[in-house]
């Protein structure tokens, strides 16, 4: 079962970016470990969506069994994720300070880690003041 949660609404003149935050449940604890999954996960995604790393991605691998860090500077902000295999879980953040279209995180995170549930929280980042905001002299 997968379920987003609504985006928050800024009006278009105020609202530049969208931040996707993202867990997924249910997923295979050996795909958590495996950093070449990992990788092609985030090769993925910034290559669907068109998304420019400005670095190459910097992974941390737990010791023994416990799970990876990763994060990918864009051009147009960042990906990243951790992983608890103990757990078959994998938290994800996106975040594009421009419009973008939003990644098929089900099916997407089904395909590559086995999820079989996924929740996606998005997030309208609005940059400008709002009028009760601005103040005057």
């Amino acid at each position: 079962m997968s379920k987003s949660t609504p985006i928050e609404t800024f009006p278009s003149h105020e609202t530049l970016g969208r931040e996707w935050i993202v867990e997924a449940r249910g997923c295979e604890a050996q795909a958590l470990r495996d950093l070449p999954t990992l990788r092609g996960l985030f090769r993925r995604i910034i290559e669907e969506l068109g998304l420019n790393e400005v670095q190459p991605s910097t992974w941390h691998v737990f010791p023994g069994s416990g799970g990876i860090t990763g994060m990918s500077l864009l051009a147009e902000s960042h990906l990243t994720c951790h992983t608890f295999p103990e757990h078959g879980t994998i938290c994800l953040n996106l975040f594009c300070c421009r419009p973008r279209p939003r990644w098929d995180f089900e099916g997407g995170l089904a395909e590559e880690l086995g999820a079989e549930e996924v929740h996606v929280r998005t997030l309208a980042r609005r940059y400008v003041p709002s009028a009760a905001e601005v103040t005057t002299p």
